[in-house]
């Protein structure tokens, strides 16, 4: 569903990506780590078309992402707070997002009350806006927006920072359903390895931009990656 064709990201001298080929199928669960600048999110971002690559493409249903917008109708997406607007209460930026979607009002608040288990009464009906939330609420926003189109495609960076334990372990479930009900291609990155061999059945290494290992996920992964990283 995607795929990665000799991708190079390079700023001045210093080569930040290199991929010379990735694919991840329909309905897989793709798991990235690697420590802080191995290029988790640039790769994401240029997946999302946020950063043209030095060389090469990334293709969505084998049309290159730069050159069509008609990947977005089908992808949802969370990186940061930049994908949310702040100064809405989350009830009116879930409106909206779902408006643009075309989803009547009625499927709107069934979506809001689908997710009040997740939200843990921490999102809605507090008369806050997004800015005045924590970090792991408004990463709460952004993660229910990006399902709220019911998407293809999943990408989350870090979705499970910031959040307290009992709400990493209703997004560890909540992702594990949707990938099972709905055949969602999800692309997670995590510092958190336990959670990431739980929610992804492949897990890809990145080191410095360079793919190092691409493990398909089972008992022995979790040790396999603890023990990379300390090595």
């Amino acid at each position: 569903m995607i795929t990665v064709n000799n991708l190079i990201k390079q700023y001045s001298d210093t080569v930040v990506l290199n991929i010379p080929y990735l694919t991840v199928p329909v309905g897989e669960s793709f798991g990235l780590v690697g420590n802080n600048g191995a290029g988790k999110t640039t790769f994401f971002r240029a997946c999302l078309d946020l950063i043209r690559p030095t060389q090469g493409d990334v293709t969505s249903k084998d049309i290159p992402v730069n050159q069509t917008d008609d990947w977005k109708k089908y992808t949802g997406s969370y990186l940061d707070e930049g994908f949310i607007i702040d100064y809405l209460k989350p009830e009116e930026y879930f409106d909206f997002i779902g408006k643009l979607h075309d989803m009547p009002n009625d499927e709107i608040d069934a979506f809001i009350n689908s997710f009040l288990e997740f939200f843990n009464g921490e999102i809605v009906g507090r008369d806050k806006f997004i800015r005045d939330l924590s970090k792991g609420n408004q990463k709460k926003v952004g993660i229910a927006a990006a399902l709220m189109a019911n998407p293809e495609i999943l990408i989350l960076d870090e979705p499970f920072a910031n959040l307290d334990p009992s709400s990493q372990i209703r997004l560890k479930n909540l992702l594990n359903k949707i990938r099972k009900e709905n055949n969602v291609t999800m692309l997670i990155s995590s510092h958190d390895l336990s959670h990431v061999t739980e929610v992804c059945e492949r897990i890809v290494i990145l080191d410095k931009g360079d793919i190092v290992h691409d493990l398909k996920t089972g008992e022995d992964t979790l040790k396999t990656l603890e023990d990379y990283f300390t090595l």
